[in-house]
């Protein structure tokens, strides 16, 4: 398994290891997935390796055009530092990666990619990369997640330069820590709580892990409570609610797909789509009685299968079992009621959107 800069640091802080996306990585530390959780949502800051996500950037005449190709966005007209949410997209509309792509100079884009997919992803950036185009693996750094109503509090402590109270949600800016360390901080996250995160160094990269956990309101946070974290707010999660049959507009995700953007791979069925609306579409399912509901869980409606979980389990917050799936648009009603078929029992749910919680992101406050 490949390993992250960090990953002696979660050893010493005793974390309990797994391979997640070839990566050895902390699915949780002492104080356990489920108080992980509610530290983060209950006004303190957890801290996560998010380092085995890629990153790269794009650097050359006609970069926006060339992004604006692979994916339904328009970054010919994105403004400097503004951090968007997009998917890179194939021949036949389906999802390669949900990612996040900044601009960070006229010519030159920040990349982030999820871990899973970081091979297949670069592979199809050189595929189409024109030869006037440059891509760089940035290899050389670690991505460390600080998410929490308090991290803006927290992290301006280690800031030589700049104001976090200044940059907005999605939005990117290079500033410099009291080390003298530079590095890339995005107002970005998967928890729908305010927070960041920081591009940094590998050599840097425990030092500055170690001196954020030594705040009372710090706690290092796994890789079990991220997923139920981004699952209370609806967040799909690639290879599980999104995949490279699913569109983006069955996905719940036609405000990636620019007006002003009509030619790129899969525009001849994501735009027919996002004008009539797609066959299938991504809701949200909360079940009504005791009982945890995974992925792949079937579901029932008058004695029909119509569909399975694409991602499911225990809410912390809602004190029940909450999930996501697909379903035909004719009968994803919120409000509708069926069945959660999980261990030969039936358990009764609704349907309902797939963001269970309002989210606390700046913008949001």
């Amino acid at each position: 398994m490949k390993q992250t800069s960090l990953n002696q640091t979660h050893k010493d802080q005793k974390a309990k290891m797994v391979e997640f996306a070839g990566y050895e990585m902390p699915v949780e530390y002492p104080l356990g997935m489920l108080k992980e959780h509610e530290w983060v949502r209950n006004d303190n800051v957890g801290l996560f390796d998010v380092s085995h996500m890629g990153q790269i950037t794009i650097e050359g005449p006609n970069s926006a055009e060339f992004l604006s190709k692979l994916t339904p966005s328009n970054f010919k007209i994105a403004k400097n530092n503004l951090a968007k949410y997009t998917v890179l997209t194939n021949e036949n509309g389906g999802i390669i990666d949900d990612l996040i792509i900044t601009r960070i100079a006229e010519e030159k884009f920040f990349i982030v990619i999820n871990a899973g997919c970081k091979e297949k992803d670069i592979a199809w950036f050189e595929k189409n990369l024109p030869s006037d185009l440059t891509l760089t693996k940035l290899d050389n750094r670690s991505l460390i997640a600080i998410q929490g109503i308090k991290s803006e509090e927290i992290l301006q402590n280690f800031i030589a330069n700049g104001n976090l109270l200044e940059l907005p949600y999605m939005n990117l800016g290079e500033f410099a820590l009291k080390n003298g360390q530079e590095v890339y901080i995005s107002r970005t996250g998967y928890t729908g709580e305010d927070g960041f995160e920081v591009s940094i160094q590998n050599d840097a990269a425990s030092n500055f892990w170690l001196e954020l956990c030594q705040n009372e309101f710090v706690k290092p946070i796994g890789l079990g409570a991220r997923d139920t974290l981004r699952l209370e707010m609806g967040y799909p999660l690639y290879g599980h609610d999104l995949n490279e049959e699913t569109s983006p507009v069955e996905a719940g995700l036609s405000w990636v797909v620019s007006k002003t953007n009509d030619n790129f791979f899969g525009s001849d069925r994501i735009i027919p789509e996002k004008a009539n609306g797609a066959e299938i579409k991504r809701v949200g399912i909360k079940l009504l009685d005791r009982g945890i509901a995974r992925e792949g869980a079937e579901i029932e409606k008058n004695g029909e299968i119509i569909g399975k979980l694409t991602s499911g389990g225990f809410s912390p917050t809602l004190k029940t079992s909450i999930g996501q799936a697909y379903l035909n648009s004719d009968i994803a009603i919120n409000g509708e009621k069926l069945n959660i078929i999980v261990r030969n029992r039936k358990i009764l749910a609704e349907i309902c959107s797939p963001n269970f919680l309002p989210a606390r992101t700046k913008s949001n406050k």
